[in-house]
């Protein structure tokens, strides 16, 4: 029945394990579209709400940033935004009542997925101190413990303001805004846990800590490098994108240390053959890595295209584009003649053959984009990884004409969109000098906290207050021990959030959740009714409009509550105009259009079919804003992880039935897992090197140098075709493994992609059933 709740927590340590598929969409995710958002929105509601998702007339999908098609499907839609959607337009509601019957206690005892599954929150809600459960509380009432909370610090950098990636363009920037003139840059958000490591090397090599290609380009692109991404599940609607450029003649490489069903064949339900027929087979070279060889591989590839430049002058290499765009060839030339292919096969796990193939692909192709996810820049190595996928693009000019250039795809829908608006703890000088100007106040120049830095803090006492728009911190960060005694020591936690989650019941002394508006929903202010925008994985930006009745009539839209808890804070001698902007989101947007880059004249070019494209300097006129005032080579030495004899690689990953931290169901159809979630997967011959048949039982033991180990538990060994030395295991079950310190170099980004465990025998076989995620 439409609405209603699963009453039981479901195991999920017992899971049934079939063969992995070799293929994506089809018929199947039609289904399951379909089957979900009928389970929780009901027929009638599931047809008004999923022909809106991505519709120039709708809303964007909470789910990922993946852009928008310039001719759009009347279902531009894939099976997790559809999942995405059902979840925030659901006919579950958590009331007051809900957590009467569940003490906060009870709450702590339940899987992620059980809380996701409850509904839509109904009502803000308070947790006094000593209290046992969570009780309803009056707006004003919440805006004023918060602004007395924050008033008792001892200065404003005892405040964390953390921001999730689903924030819209206005909220995110009203909140960087409250922040700053509270007198903090402490702005934490989830591209610190993703890609900040993409932002921290295209800063540095290109000017720009974005992406250089739109969707066209890929359609026009010879080559296409997918490097450490699942799109398939991560991000499905780019497969319709890779088949489109299949089609157009571009071949595609993918790098993985595990095969994905996406990559190997597509079956596009939007056409007959993708319902009808095999589908399209989008993979014409699988290089199956080891965890972390990245480095390795790109510069192994390119040692060989200036080996082969050396042999032939000017018949490999774009001198020309060297000499004029960029600095510091020379220097990386020496360290790329450098390579040792021996140690490149220790590194990759690969072939000299499968190597030699992919340089005779990329010597084939006069342009090429490179695309890559967290597989990339979750490593302790992560910058210098991407630093040499620039050095590899710069090499045969291959950023900043069509069909080439560099393309992290990003997960949020708003994730770009936050950095945009200055949702970042590090801002630059002219960002702040642009709001000083706009609002008349001295923003502080100090750098805040990040993500770990944040956790740090609250660790040791050097932070108090944790605000949250969005997002679902505790389940999302590492070292879930740690982040959880952190959150306890402050004095106060608050999080906006449309659902019940992790974050909510690990609590400080006391605790608020505000309950908003999602995506799907109408929002009407005192000045009308009101649109938001967001800013795709593209640099697109364009606008959402809900259209269904909000889940509560209780329920603030973001805007609202960051100008009215500003206003509490702040009080009346604030000279941001916090009333205007809730009122007018138009106000909003003529702000940003004096204060950001690229955004003059918001109001007009958003209201434009499609939105409007932000300036790209690299890709727009080959201009590269870095020190150097052109295209930067690096020559950093090569890094990859040492694994001890017996040990495994572990990486974290997503099931198919999650997004991030949201568990929509239990099973992840691709890799062939059903009914359960605490399984590693590792090669047979590992498996049985290791004494570890399939089927049996073990605990994850992470090792670290300085000797300390951290366990999860209880996880059923599926022997899967992972690169040999290799393991996977989904998060945030796994987040327990990834202390605190295990970051990547520059960018601090937690490094869960290569952690180094041990399995130990279980003495039973799964765990018990009280053990949540």
């Amino acid at each position: 029945m439409a609405g209603k709740p699963p009453a039981h927590d479901p195991v999920q340590d017992a899971p049934r394990v079939g063969a992995p598929q070799h293929a994506a969409a089809g018929l199947t995710a039609v289904a399951q579209s379909l089957r979900i958002a009928q389970r929780q929105m009901g027929v009638t509601r599931t047809a008004l709400t999923l022909l809106k998702v991505n519709q120039e007339d709708g809303f964007d999908c909470p789910g990922c940033a993946w852009p928008e098609p310039g001719k759009r499907h009347r279902a531009e839609f894939c099976e997790n935004g559809a999942k995405a959607v059902a979840e925030e337009a659901t006919l579950r509601r958590v009331t007051p009542e809900f957590f009467a019957r569940h003490p906060v206690a009870d709450l702590a005892r339940r899987s992620g997925y059980w809380l996701g599954q409850q509904g839509r929150l109904t009502e803000p809600m308070y947790l006094p101190q000593g209290a046992d459960s969570y009780q309803p509380v009056p707006w004003d009432r919440a805006f004023e413990i918060i602004a007395d909370e924050l008033r008792a610090l001892d200065g404003p950098d005892e405040a964390v303001f953390y921001t999730s990636g689903r924030t819209s363009n206005e909220a995110a920037f009203l909140y960087q805004l409250f922040a700053r003139e509270f007198g903090t840059n402490n702005l934490p958000d989830c591209s610190n846990m993703c890609h900040e490591s993409s932002g921290s090397a295209l800063t540095e090599t290109l000017g720009v800590g974005k992406g250089s290609v739109l969707l066209e380009d890929l359609y026009q692109a010879d080559l296409i490098i997918v490097a450490g991404q699942n799109p398939g599940t991560n991000h499905p609607r780019m497969l319709s994108a890779l088949e489109k450029a299949k089609e157009s003649g571009a071949r595609i490489v993918t790098v993985n240390p595990l095969p994905e069903a996406g990559l190997e064949r597509f079956k596009n339900p939007q056409n007959a053959k993708g319902l009808a027929a095999g589908g399209t087979a989008l993979s014409d070279l699988f290089l199956h890595i080891r965890l972390g060889g990245d480095q390795a591989l790109f510069r192994a590839l390119n040692a060989l295209l200036i080996e082969a430049d050396d042999s032939a002058p000017g018949t490999v290499l774009d001198r020309d584009f060297i000499d004029r765009y960029t600095h510091g060839y020379e220097e990386f030339a020496a360290a790329a003649r450098a390579v040792d292919r021996e140690e490149t096969r220790t590194a990759t796990g690969l072939p000299d053959e499968s190597v030699d193939e992919l340089l005779r692909m990329v010597l084939e192709a006069r342009s090429v984009v490179v695309c890559w996810a967290m597989g990339l820049t979750q490593h302790k190595h992560a910058v210098p990884t991407i630093r040499e996928v620039v050095n590899f693009l710069l090499l045969r000019g291959n950023v900043g004409r069509p069909g080439a250039g560099v393309c992290p795809v990003r997960g949020h829908s708003n994730v770009q969109g936050d950095r945009t608006m200055g949702i970042f703890e590090r801002p630059a000088p002219a960002f702040l000098d642009a709001l000083e100007r706009e609002f008349g106040f001295a923003p502080p120049r100090e750098h805040g906290y990040d993500v770990v830095r944040a956790i740090r803090a609250l660790r040791d006492g050097d932070a108090k207050v944790f605000l949250a728009m969005g997002g679902n911190f505790v389940a999302a960060s590492p070292d879930t021990l740690v982040t959880e005694a952190a959150m306890r020591r402050a004095r106060l936690t608050v999080h906006v959030s449309t659902k019940l989650n992790r974050s909510h019941v690990v609590t400080g002394a006391r605790a608020l959740i505000l309950p908003t508006l999602g995506r799907t929903e109408k929002d009407v202010q005192a000045g009308g009714a009101q649109f938001v925008t967001v800013e795709d994985s593209m640099g697109m930006v364009h606008a959402s409009r809900g259209s269904l009745a909000p889940s509560s009539p209780h329920l603030l839209s973001e805007p609202a509550i960051v100008c009215r808890l500003a206003r509490a804070v702040l009080g009346p001698d604030s000279v941001v105009p916090w009333e205007a902007m809730a009122a007018d989101y138009d106000r909003v947007r003529d702000a940003v259009s004096r204060v950001v880059p690229g955004f003059e004249d918001f109001n007009t070019k958003v209201r434009a079919p499609g939105g409007f494209t932000l300036p790209h300097g690299p890709r727009d006129s080959r201009t590269f804003p870095t020190a150097t005032g052109k295209a930067n080579f690096t020559a950093a030495p090569v890094e990859y992880p040492r694994v001890p004899q017996g040990r495994l690689l572990l990486q974290t990953l997503r099931s198919h039935d999650q997004y991030n931290t949201t568990i929509y169901g239990l099973d992840d159809r691709y890799r062939g897992i059903k009914d359960g979630r605490r399984v590693v997967l590792i090669h047979p011959d590992d498996g049985r090197d290791l004494g570890f048949a399939d089927g049996t039982y073990a605990d994850l033991v992470a090792e670290w140098t300085d000797g300390a180990e951290r366990r999860a538990e209880g996880f059923r060994v599926v022997h899967y075709p992972t690169a040999r030395g290799c393991a996977a295991a989904y998060y945030p079950e796994t987040n327990v493994l990834v202390p605190l310190d295990h970051t990547a170099d520059t960018s601090n980004t937690p490094a869960s992609k290569s952690v180094v465990i041990r399995l130990e025998p279980t003495a039973v076989p799964g765990a018990p059933t009280t053990r949540r995620p």
